[in-house]
């Protein structure tokens, strides 16, 4: 079992104080980021004085819109950082990432059939969710029937729905109205944040959050799944039943992250590595570690996203930007 000396407990904790205050200076920090301007000192007013403190356009802007999107980009970001922790963690492979049982091509699967029958926003959340969550329960019923490993049957059973999932949104696509819905699709399957509002945050928040904590509430037993089934049945747990659960959770988080954002990838790979580097593999300094450092870091794309230039740019493209050269060097690595 890994157990944590005085020291290292000493260090997560100031590392995760910082990490902490570090989110609030960017939540804060990112009221200001837009192309509408708006200062520091109407964003304080507004905070600590109240909405008649400044004017009704400065407003409308901070409280329909920029607080729902920070907020978006945050459990999004945190979310999928503790469901591909719990995902490199049962599969004891850091390349794992949360979309590895067809989870991501699902939920797009649900999104681009909405969209495709015209049926009003909060149906694409629904449609996404759902889809997501169908995908990998055919993949955990396929993969734990498979007479081989069960690790690698589910890995190859969530690739083939993925694959299949994938092939349909081509054939949505193809089908699509070109002038309306298929630019529609391609748009959301390049993940943004641009129509995320109140309800839609309210919608995946619980599902996230729920998620989250009985990931927490797993972590030591995910720490006796890293050292394989046979030495945790020795230690008293049953592999299947955490596996279970913890494939439930992480689908859950992940399903309502797609749902709310888009397809957003490479972060749910990325920064559980980064942490698992930075505090070690202990569960319980790496998931709350991962959750701030990707929360964060998903915060700071979207401020890019909606700065750099005058058009929005789609925040799966840069993400895709930061992970696909962090894939290459991982794989580097890991070949010395």
């Amino acid at each position: 079992m890994i157990k944590l000396t005085i020291q290292d407990k000493n260090n997560s904790s100031w590392l995760i104080l910082f990490l902490l205050f570090t989110s609030i200076i960017i939540l804060f920090g990112s009221l200001a980021v837009g192309f509408y301007e708006i200062s520091i000192n109407d964003i304080l007013c507004f905070l600590f004085r109240g909405e008649t403190a400044v004017n009704d356009e400065v407003s409308n802007i901070i409280r329909n819109i920029r607080i729902p999107r920070i907020i978006a980009a945050y459990i999004i970001g945190a979310g999928l950082s503790i469901s591909g922790a719990a995902y490199q963690g049962m599969f004891k492979n850091p390349l794992v990432s949360p979309d590895i049982l067809g989870v991501s091509t699902g939920a797009g699967l649900g999104a681009a059939l909405a969209i495709t029958l015209r049926l009003p926003y909060f149906m694409v959340q629904i449609n996404a969710f759902v889809f997501g969550i169908l995908v990998v329960s055919l993949a955990y019923f396929i993969g734990t029937r498979a007479k081989f490993g069960h690790e690698i049957s589910l890995i190859l059973a969530g690739t083939m729905l993925g694959s299949l999932a994938s092939s349909l949104i081509t054939v949505l696509k193809y089908l699509a109205d070109p002038n309306d819905i298929l630019p529609a699709i391609t748009f959301w399957l390049m993940g943004s944040l641009s129509k995320v509002n109140a309800s839609s945050v309210s919608f995946s928040l619980v599902p996230i959050a729920v998620g989250s904590i009985l990931i927490y509430s797993l972590r030591w037993r995910l720490n006796l799944l890293t050292l394989g089934d046979e030495e945790a049945e020795a230690l008293g747990i049953d592999p299947k039943k955490i596996r279970l659960l913890a494939v439930t959770a992480a689908t859950v988080i992940s399903s309502a992250a797609v749902c709310l954002g888009g397809l957003i990838g490479w972060v749910g790979l990325m920064i559980p590595h980064l942490s698992r580097g930075i505090v070690g593999a202990d569960y319980r300094r790496m998931l709350p570690t991962a959750a701030l450092m990707g929360g964060s870091f998903l915060l700071l794309m979207d401020n890019l996203a909606r700065s750099l230039s005058i058009m929005e740019i789609p925040l799966g493209v840069l993400t895709a930007v930061m992970g696909a050269p962090f894939f290459i060097m991982l794989i580097i690595k890991r070949e010395r």
